[in-house]
């Protein structure tokens, strides 16, 4: 395969990271004044945020780094091989982590909701664990379509 035609989502990679990056910067620290003001009850809830959305963003660049590494091995024409397999079972395992992480959130959403008789906040907050797992179910089928596609591949190379 040519090199560039990866391109546009090697870029599409690097460009999701960066409002990620802002949002870590800009904030968390702010959700985190919002929490502590909205329940000062809980002294611990504004590094509890803080920690839990910092701890979300390791995974999701980590999962970032493995689409790049995927995409490299498109251009390297190494996308058929156990490396791809893994990338994308990474993937996975990185997707399911950060909906754990906003799953142990959610009760926050809930107090939030309570405190502004707002019910929809419940569902903003489900919103990222759930994109979360979709993502995770998508790279589970990719690895398997993808592990099978291989397994077919060496059988028909043994097969000459």
């Amino acid at each position: 395969m040519k090199r560039g035609t990866t391109l546009f989502l090697k870029v599409a990679v690097i460009l999701i990271g960066i409002p990620v990056l802002a949002i870590c910067i800009f904030a968390v620290p702010v959700l985190g004044e919002i929490a502590a003001e909205l329940l000062p009850d809980f002294a611990f809830i504004k590094y509890l945020v803080s920690i839990i959305f910092y701890a979300s963003a390791i995974p999701f660049y980590f999962a970032l780094y493995q689409a790049f590494k995927l995409l490299r091995y498109i251009d390297t024409n190494k996308a058929f091989s156990h490396i791809s397999v893994k990338a994308l079972k990474n993937i996975k395992y990185c997707a399911v982590t950060i909906s754990c992480l906003h799953i142990l959130v959610l009760p926050l959403f809930y107090l939030f909701a309570e405190l502004d008789d707002a019910p929809g906040v419940i569902f903003v907050g489900c919103i990222v664990p759930f994109a979360s797992m979709v993502i995770a179910v998508f790279a589970a089928v990719l690895q398997k379509l993808l592990k099978e596609a291989i397994d077919i591949k060496s059988e028909n190379d043994l097969t000459v």
